[in-house]
């Protein structure tokens, strides 16, 4: 695993959480990856808020003080890892096996500090689809994404169509 790989996948965790906290199939590889639990929803919501304030902070580019409230709750315990079996030690931000919501703090913490310092090959953003309150991790070469999904991009194209169409008439 490349190290800008293992921060833009947990930048997408971070993402995920926030939006929905619905597990995906991110999620639990991540987990199965790390010998960590699957939390209980319950755990999971004491986590999402402070998660979803710090998802913002980066999308919006700043404060910081969501993120630090983050890493203050959940200091990383960062570490080298070649758990892989590829050969090619990487930083951790959690240890194999912690408690879930611990794992997630720690690991989801350390990766939005990274990208709201300016990791050049992450971009986290808010969705521009008029009324969708989600966000999206952007890791295209010229970073243009702009929709948290095809169907907020799809949907915005034909309501501007529309419009258009409309006052040609």
């Amino acid at each position: 695993m490349h190290y800008v790989n293992y921060v833009g996948n947990l930048a997408e965790l971070a993402v995920e959480l926030a939006n929905s906290g619905e597990p995906t199939g991110l999620r639990r590889e991540f987990f199965r990856q790390h010998s960590v639990a699957e939390p209980d929803p319950g755990e999971l919501s004491r986590l999402r808020p402070a998660l979803r304030d710090a998802v913002a902070a980066v999308a919006d580019g700043g404060p910081a003080e969501p993120v630090n409230d983050l890493l203050r709750r959940f200091p990383p315990d960062m570490h080298i890892s070649d758990h892989d079996g590829e050969g090619t030690p990487h930083l951790h931000f959690a240890r194999d096996g912690e408690d879930p919501v611990t794992w997630l703090g720690r690991s989801c913490g350390a990766a939005l500090a990274h990208v709201i310092c300016g990791d050049p090959d992450v971009t986290v953003g808010r969705c521009h689809a008029g009324g969708c309150p989600r966000f999206y991790v952007d890791q295209s070469r010229n970073r243009s994404r702009r929709f948290c999904s095809a169907t907020c991009a799809s949907r915005t194209t034909v309501a501007a169509y529309r419009a258009r169409q409309k006052q040609a008439r």
